[in-house]
Protein backbone atom coordinates (compact mmCIF):
# COMPACT_ATOMS: atom_id res chain seq x y z
CA UNK A 1 0.00 0.00 0.00
CA UNK A 2 2.81 2.38 0.83
CA UNK A 3 4.54 1.68 -2.45
CA UNK A 4 1.33 2.23 -4.39
CA UNK A 5 0.74 5.62 -2.73
CA UNK A 6 4.35 6.59 -3.42
CA UNK A 7 3.98 5.72 -7.07
CA UNK A 8 0.77 7.74 -7.28
CA UNK A 9 2.55 10.73 -5.75
CA UNK A 10 5.64 10.35 -7.96
CA UNK A 11 3.88 9.60 -11.25
CA UNK A 12 2.62 13.17 -11.88
CA UNK A 13 6.12 14.49 -11.24
CA UNK A 14 7.56 12.00 -13.70
CA UNK A 15 4.98 12.97 -16.33
CA UNK A 16 5.73 16.67 -15.82
CA UNK A 17 9.46 15.98 -16.09
CA UNK A 18 8.94 13.98 -19.31
CA UNK A 19 6.81 16.78 -20.75
CA UNK A 20 9.47 19.34 -19.83
CA UNK A 21 12.20 17.26 -21.47
CA UNK A 22 10.05 16.81 -24.59
CA UNK A 23 9.32 20.54 -24.85
CA UNK A 24 12.96 21.42 -24.23
CA UNK A 25 14.10 19.04 -26.96
CA UNK A 26 11.50 20.43 -29.36
CA UNK A 27 12.54 24.00 -28.60
CA UNK A 28 16.22 23.17 -29.05
CA UNK A 29 15.48 21.48 -32.37
CA UNK A 30 13.30 24.39 -33.43
CA UNK A 31 16.01 26.85 -32.41
CA UNK A 32 18.56 24.97 -34.49
CA UNK A 33 16.21 25.03 -37.47
CA UNK A 34 15.55 28.75 -36.97
CA UNK A 35 19.25 29.50 -37.22
CA UNK A 36 19.79 27.20 -40.20
CA UNK A 37 21.35 28.49 -43.38
CA UNK A 38 20.87 26.90 -46.77
CA UNK A 39 23.57 26.51 -49.40
CA UNK A 40 22.30 26.48 -52.99
CA UNK A 41 24.92 24.87 -55.23
CA UNK A 42 24.43 25.73 -58.92
CA UNK A 43 26.43 25.14 -62.07
CA UNK A 44 27.28 28.86 -62.07
CA UNK A 45 28.36 29.07 -58.43
CA UNK A 46 27.06 28.86 -54.88
CA UNK A 47 24.48 31.00 -53.08
CA UNK A 48 24.04 31.04 -49.31
CA UNK A 49 20.70 32.13 -47.85
CA UNK A 50 19.37 32.58 -44.35
CA UNK A 51 15.73 31.93 -43.52
CA UNK A 52 13.68 34.36 -41.45
CA UNK A 53 12.12 33.38 -38.12
CA UNK A 54 9.21 35.78 -38.77
CA UNK A 55 7.89 33.42 -41.47
CA UNK A 56 7.85 30.03 -39.70
CA UNK A 57 5.49 28.25 -42.12
CA UNK A 58 7.72 29.05 -45.09
CA UNK A 59 10.93 28.43 -43.18
CA UNK A 60 9.86 25.00 -41.92
CA UNK A 61 8.54 24.01 -45.36
CA UNK A 62 11.72 25.11 -47.14
CA UNK A 63 13.90 23.22 -44.64
CA UNK A 64 11.73 20.12 -45.10
CA UNK A 65 12.08 20.21 -48.88
CA UNK A 66 15.83 20.83 -48.66
CA UNK A 67 16.24 17.84 -46.35
CA UNK A 68 14.21 15.67 -48.75
CA UNK A 69 16.41 16.67 -51.69
CA UNK A 70 13.34 18.11 -53.44
CA UNK A 71 15.31 20.88 -55.17
CA UNK A 72 18.30 18.81 -56.24
CA UNK A 73 18.60 18.75 -60.03
CA UNK A 74 15.91 21.37 -60.67
CA UNK A 75 16.43 24.50 -62.76
CA UNK A 76 16.18 28.22 -62.41
CA UNK A 77 13.47 28.06 -65.04
CA UNK A 78 12.47 31.75 -65.16
CA UNK A 79 15.08 34.49 -65.29
CA UNK A 80 14.42 38.20 -65.89
CA UNK A 81 17.35 40.60 -65.75
CA UNK A 82 16.96 43.51 -63.30
CA UNK A 83 14.08 41.64 -61.66
CA UNK A 84 14.53 38.11 -60.29
CA UNK A 85 15.52 34.48 -60.84
CA UNK A 86 12.92 31.78 -60.13
CA UNK A 87 13.24 28.08 -59.34
CA UNK A 88 11.60 25.24 -57.46
CA UNK A 89 9.51 23.60 -60.18
CA UNK A 90 10.04 19.81 -59.86
CA UNK A 91 8.97 19.38 -63.51
CA UNK A 92 12.11 21.24 -64.56
CA UNK A 93 14.36 18.41 -63.43
CA UNK A 94 13.87 16.41 -66.65
CA UNK A 95 12.34 19.06 -68.91
CA UNK A 96 13.45 19.17 -72.52
CA UNK A 97 15.07 22.35 -73.81
CA UNK A 98 12.51 25.03 -74.66
CA UNK A 99 9.72 23.53 -72.54
CA UNK A 100 7.62 26.17 -70.79
CA UNK A 101 7.83 25.59 -67.03
CA UNK A 102 6.35 27.04 -63.88
CA UNK A 103 3.27 24.93 -63.06
CA UNK A 104 4.91 22.22 -60.98
CA UNK A 105 4.94 21.87 -57.21
CA UNK A 106 4.42 19.52 -54.28
CA UNK A 107 0.64 19.68 -54.48
CA UNK A 108 -0.09 22.19 -51.72
CA UNK A 109 0.12 25.90 -50.97
CA UNK A 110 1.30 27.83 -47.89
CA UNK A 111 -0.69 30.62 -46.19
CA UNK A 112 0.80 34.05 -46.81
CA UNK A 113 3.19 35.40 -44.17
CA UNK A 114 3.60 38.97 -45.37
CA UNK A 115 5.32 41.37 -42.98
CA UNK A 116 5.97 45.07 -43.78
CA UNK A 117 9.53 44.86 -42.45
CA UNK A 118 10.44 42.04 -44.86
CA UNK A 119 10.83 43.64 -48.26
CA UNK A 120 12.10 42.91 -51.76
CA UNK A 121 15.62 44.28 -51.55
CA UNK A 122 18.30 42.79 -53.76
CA UNK A 123 18.95 39.24 -52.57
CA UNK A 124 15.52 38.75 -50.97
CA UNK A 125 14.28 35.14 -51.04
CA UNK A 126 10.51 34.99 -51.60
CA UNK A 127 7.75 32.56 -52.50
CA UNK A 128 6.18 32.50 -55.94
CA UNK A 129 2.40 32.23 -56.19
CA UNK A 130 -0.53 32.27 -58.60
CA UNK A 131 -2.29 35.52 -59.52
CA UNK A 132 -4.71 37.53 -57.41
CA UNK A 133 -7.59 36.60 -59.74
CA UNK A 134 -7.48 32.98 -58.55
CA UNK A 135 -5.52 33.55 -55.35
CA UNK A 136 -6.61 36.77 -53.60
CA UNK A 137 -5.34 35.43 -50.26
CA UNK A 138 -1.83 35.46 -51.74
CA UNK A 139 -1.10 31.86 -50.76
CA UNK A 140 2.40 30.79 -51.71
CA UNK A 141 3.48 27.94 -53.93
CA UNK A 142 4.54 24.94 -51.90
CA UNK A 143 7.98 24.89 -53.51
CA UNK A 144 8.59 27.60 -56.10
CA UNK A 145 10.67 30.54 -54.97
CA UNK A 146 12.50 33.49 -56.44
CA UNK A 147 15.54 35.54 -55.52
CA UNK A 148 15.44 39.25 -56.26
CA UNK A 149 18.10 40.88 -58.40
CA UNK A 150 16.15 44.07 -59.06
CA UNK A 151 17.60 47.46 -59.87
CA UNK A 152 18.17 50.83 -58.22
CA UNK A 153 15.31 53.35 -58.10
CA UNK A 154 15.03 57.12 -57.88
CA UNK A 155 12.73 58.80 -55.38
CA UNK A 156 10.24 59.63 -58.13
CA UNK A 157 10.26 56.05 -59.37
CA UNK A 158 9.58 54.81 -55.84
CA UNK A 159 6.51 57.07 -55.70
CA UNK A 160 5.28 55.29 -58.81
CA UNK A 161 6.05 51.91 -57.24
CA UNK A 162 3.92 52.86 -54.23
CA UNK A 163 0.99 53.38 -56.59
CA UNK A 164 1.60 49.94 -58.11
CA UNK A 165 1.68 48.33 -54.67
CA UNK A 166 -1.60 49.96 -53.64
CA UNK A 167 -3.26 49.01 -56.92
CA UNK A 168 -2.19 45.41 -56.43
CA UNK A 169 -3.53 45.39 -52.87
CA UNK A 170 -6.86 46.76 -54.08
CA UNK A 171 -6.94 44.21 -56.89
CA UNK A 172 -6.51 41.32 -54.45
CA UNK A 173 -9.33 42.62 -52.23
CA UNK A 174 -11.58 43.14 -55.26
CA UNK A 175 -11.09 39.57 -56.49
CA UNK A 176 -11.72 38.21 -53.00
CA UNK A 177 -15.10 39.98 -52.88
CA UNK A 178 -15.83 39.13 -56.51
CA UNK A 179 -15.09 35.42 -56.17
CA UNK A 180 -17.22 35.23 -53.02
CA UNK A 181 -20.13 37.06 -54.67
CA UNK A 182 -19.96 34.89 -57.77
CA UNK A 183 -19.81 31.73 -55.69
CA UNK A 184 -22.86 32.77 -53.67
CA UNK A 185 -24.85 33.83 -56.76
CA UNK A 186 -23.78 30.96 -58.97
CA UNK A 187 -21.03 31.20 -61.53
CA UNK A 188 -23.19 32.23 -64.46
CA UNK A 189 -22.60 34.89 -67.10
CA UNK A 190 -25.72 36.79 -66.04
CA UNK A 191 -24.42 37.14 -62.48
CA UNK A 192 -20.94 38.38 -63.29
CA UNK A 193 -21.80 42.03 -63.94
CA UNK A 194 -23.70 42.24 -60.63
CA UNK A 195 -20.81 40.47 -58.82
CA UNK A 196 -18.35 42.98 -60.27
CA UNK A 197 -20.48 45.93 -59.15
CA UNK A 198 -20.87 44.52 -55.64
CA UNK A 199 -17.16 43.73 -55.39
CA UNK A 200 -16.21 47.24 -56.55
CA UNK A 201 -18.46 48.82 -53.90
CA UNK A 202 -17.15 46.53 -51.16
CA UNK A 203 -13.56 47.25 -52.17
CA UNK A 204 -14.17 51.01 -52.05
CA UNK A 205 -15.73 50.65 -48.59
CA UNK A 206 -12.86 48.44 -47.44
CA UNK A 207 -10.26 51.07 -48.33
CA UNK A 208 -12.38 54.14 -47.44
CA UNK A 209 -10.71 54.64 -44.07
CA UNK A 210 -7.36 53.07 -44.95
CA UNK A 211 -4.27 55.12 -45.62
CA UNK A 212 -2.40 54.02 -48.77
CA UNK A 213 0.72 51.94 -48.23
CA UNK A 214 3.90 54.02 -48.14
CA UNK A 215 7.35 52.56 -48.67
CA UNK A 216 9.21 53.17 -45.36
CA UNK A 217 12.09 55.65 -45.47
CA UNK A 218 14.67 52.99 -44.55
CA UNK A 219 13.42 50.75 -47.37
CA UNK A 220 13.56 53.64 -49.83
CA UNK A 221 17.22 54.16 -48.96
CA UNK A 222 17.97 50.50 -49.70
CA UNK A 223 16.08 50.60 -52.99
CA UNK A 224 17.96 53.75 -54.02
CA UNK A 225 21.43 52.48 -53.06
CA UNK A 226 21.35 48.67 -53.32
CA UNK A 227 18.26 48.04 -55.40
CA UNK A 228 15.43 45.55 -55.48
CA UNK A 229 11.88 45.06 -56.76
CA UNK A 230 9.65 47.25 -54.55
CA UNK A 231 6.39 46.72 -56.45
CA UNK A 232 6.24 43.19 -55.00
CA UNK A 233 6.17 44.43 -51.39
CA UNK A 234 3.08 43.51 -49.35
CA UNK A 235 1.97 41.15 -52.12
CA UNK A 236 4.37 38.20 -51.86
CA UNK A 237 5.92 36.46 -48.86
CA UNK A 238 9.61 37.24 -48.32
CA UNK A 239 11.05 34.49 -46.11
CA UNK A 240 14.84 34.86 -46.35
CA UNK A 241 17.76 36.63 -47.95
CA UNK A 242 21.07 35.95 -49.66
CA UNK A 243 24.06 36.48 -47.39
CA UNK A 244 26.69 35.22 -49.84
CA UNK A 245 26.57 34.97 -53.62
CA UNK A 246 24.90 38.14 -54.87
CA UNK A 247 27.44 38.05 -57.70
CA UNK A 248 26.04 34.64 -58.68
CA UNK A 249 22.53 36.13 -58.79
CA UNK A 250 23.87 38.77 -61.21
CA UNK A 251 25.58 36.09 -63.27
CA UNK A 252 22.41 33.99 -63.56
CA UNK A 253 20.25 37.04 -64.33
CA UNK A 254 22.55 37.95 -67.23
CA UNK A 255 22.16 34.68 -69.19
CA UNK A 256 20.28 34.73 -72.54
CA UNK A 257 16.66 33.55 -72.27
CA UNK A 258 13.87 32.50 -74.64
CA UNK A 259 10.41 34.03 -75.10
CA UNK A 260 9.24 32.30 -71.88
CA UNK A 261 12.15 33.77 -69.86
CA UNK A 262 13.74 30.33 -69.58
CA UNK A 263 17.54 30.36 -69.88
CA UNK A 264 18.66 28.96 -73.23
CA UNK A 265 21.39 27.08 -71.37
CA UNK A 266 20.10 25.29 -68.27
CA UNK A 267 20.99 26.87 -64.93
CA UNK A 268 20.74 23.88 -62.62
CA UNK A 269 20.53 23.60 -58.86
CA UNK A 270 22.98 20.79 -58.29
CA UNK A 271 22.12 20.47 -54.62
CA UNK A 272 20.66 22.33 -51.66
CA UNK A 273 21.80 21.55 -48.15
CA UNK A 274 21.46 22.89 -44.63
CA UNK A 275 24.63 24.30 -43.14
CA UNK A 276 25.50 25.42 -39.63
CA UNK A 277 25.11 29.05 -38.71
CA UNK A 278 28.63 30.20 -38.00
Amino acid sequence: MYKMKSIKRILPLVLVLMLFVSISFHCQTEKRDQSSLVLIETNLGNIKVKLYNQTPLHRVNFIKLVKEGFYNGTLFHRVIADFMIQGGDPDSRTAQSGTNLGDGGPGYTIPAEIHPELFHKKGALAAARSSDRVNPDKKSSGSQFYIVQGKKFTDTELDQEENRINNMLKQAVFFKFYNTALKNAGNHQSNRAKAQQDAALQTAEFFADSLPYKIPAEHRKVYETIGGSPHLDMNYTVFGEVIEGLDIIDKIAAVPTDENDRPKTDIRIIKMKLIKNQ
